[in-house]
C-alpha cells in the first residue's frame, strides 16, 4: 500500500469513528474536525482538490459546532 493511501484510510476512518461517537463528548466533535483537517490535506496531496475544499468546509463547520457546544 502506498503510504499516501493509508494515511487516507487513517484520515476517514478516524472521521466515522469520531462522527459516530460525536454524541458522547464534544471533544469527539474535535477530533472530527482534525480528522476532516487530515482528510482535506490528503485530497490536497492526492490531487482530489474538491475534496480537499470540502473536507477543509466540514472542519470548519465542525470547529463551530464544537465551540456552540462548550457554550
Amino acid at each position: 500500500m502506498h503510504p499516501l493511501t493509508g494515511f487516507g484510510a487513517f484520515a476517514v476512518t478516524a472521521m466515522m469513528v469520531c462522527y459516530a461517537l460525536e454524541k458522547r463528548s464534544r471533544w469527539f466533535t474535535l477530533a472530527f474536525a482534525g480528522s476532516c483537517v487530515l482528510a482535506s490535506a490528503y485530497g490536497f496531496l492526492q490531487g482530489a482538490w474538491p475534496f480537499g475544499v470540502v473536507e477543509a468546509i466540514w472542519s470548519i463547520v465542525a470547529i463551530r459546532r464544537w465551540w456552540v457546544a462548550g457554550n
